[in-house]
């Protein structure tokens, strides 16, 4: 399998400009051989991307997996924000995934595939395969319709 950075080309792949912070935190932090990244949401990569909404009320599932997938791109221009390299990388060890969801949707694992299947195809099925919860919320800031967060073992 190729490095990260050769597979985002390969895949075609633009990543946006890293988010800023919303409030008073960090996006990511490094801590020892772990990159700690905060809660990111959904920015508009495309005119056809849903970044709002509920799933279940608003937006079906595939909207809400392809939201999960945009969030996974943001996360990953943070990474290479904070590394200088997603090569950096050796693995994703933990995500958590919180849908914006209807009080009796119970999809949210398919939602957050979207994010999952994004970090598989650039890391790889192993690495880039980490453990993970998918959750969902009665609601998420600015009414996003997927937040995640996630930690990354990396290189120093």
């Amino acid at each position: 399998m190729s490095k990260p950075e050769t597979r985002i080309q390969e895949l075609h792949l633009t990543l946006p400009p890293a988010p800023k912070p919303m409030a008073k935190y960090k996006t990511a932090l490094l801590v020892g051989n772990m990159l700690y990244v905060s809660g990111h949401g959904p920015a508009k990569l495309t005119d056809k991307t849903p970044t709002h909404g509920r799933i279940g009320a608003d937006l079906t599932t595939e909207q809400g997996k392809e939201c999960a997938r945009t969030v996974g791109m943001n996360i990953l221009s943070t990474v290479r924000s904070a590394l200088g390299s997603l090569d950096k990388v050796k693995r994703l060890v933990k995500t958590l995934g919180m849908v914006n969801c209807a009080a009796d949707y119970k999809d949210q694992p398919l939602v957050i595939n979207g994010f999952s299947e994004l970090m598989a195809e650039v890391f790889g099925e192993d690495a880039g395969v980490g453990v993970r919860s998918a959750v969902g919320m009665g609601s998420l800031p600015g009414n996003i319709a997927v937040e995640i967060e996630c930690q990354f073992e990396v290189s120093v």
